[in-house]
């Protein structure tokens, strides 16, 4: 196989991985609700939890995280000739966030790719995601406001990844437009919600103790 099939097999791979959609799966077969009628209609953690519970919710985001992990370990469990935080990786990353916001199952309606794009940014440069996951901690402490919370942890990590990688330098190039690229993406996918925040009508999080309790207005991914 030659590095070229490899990497588009990989990369096919990584977005078929991140195009499992486990939250409509879980609220589907588990509980014969439709999440994309649901809630906000969002297929993400934060819906999940709003509409069927919060260890609902805490079993999607954890496999959605693990879905960004395992498309940037693709081109590794492939053996392709790339070396740590590749481009091979990278790709495979964004490909596997894609996947979650634009599933092929779904007719390409997902999730915002804020679990599973941080999957992707622990494998690639953890430091930065740590402090993403800090700023993400104290926001939604503060605010209780998931999809401000996701969109700060997002800008965050995009700052921090870029200021401790030269992105100037060729080997960190394929990192610093992933940090740019999918940190946009997220925010691009909370523009309804920046719309609510700027008019004062973004509701708290609060997670539903069953489905019947689940809100209205979408409040995050």
């Amino acid at each position: 196989m030659t590095s070229g099939l490899g990497l588009t097999i990989s990369i096919a791979a990584a977005y078929i991985v991140g195009s499992i959609p486990v939250g409509w799966l879980i609220a589907k077969y588990g509980h014969g609700i439709d999440l994309r009628t649901a809630g906000s209609g969002n297929i993400g953690a934060t819906n999940v939890g709003r509409t069927l519970g919060r260890e609902w919710g805490l079993i999607c985001l954890l496999c959605d995280l693990l879905k960004g992990v395992a498309g940037a370990f693709v081109p590794l469990a492939m053996r392709l000739p790339e070396d740590w935080n590749s481009p091979a990786m990278v790709a495979c990353g964004a490909a596997a966030v894609l996947g979650h916001v634009f599933p092929v199952w779904l007719k390409f309606r997902g999730g915002k790719g804020v679990a599973t794009g941080a999957g992707v940014a622990i494998v690639l440069a953890w430091p930065a995601a740590l402090a993403a996951v800090a700023a993400f901690a104290i926001v939604f402490a503060v605010k209780r406001v998931v999809s401000l919370s996701s969109m700060v942890a997002a800008i965050v990590y995009a700052v921090f990844a870029l200021a401790l990688n030269d992105p100037l330098s060729r080997e960190n190039w394929p990192l610093a437009t992933f940090a740019v690229a999918i940190p946009g993406l997220i925010v691009f996918r909370h523009r309804d919600n920046i719309g609510r925040l700027l008019r004062g009508q973004e509701k708290p999080f609060t997670a539903a103790k069953s489905h019947e309790d689940s809100q209205e207005t979408p409040v995050g991914s």
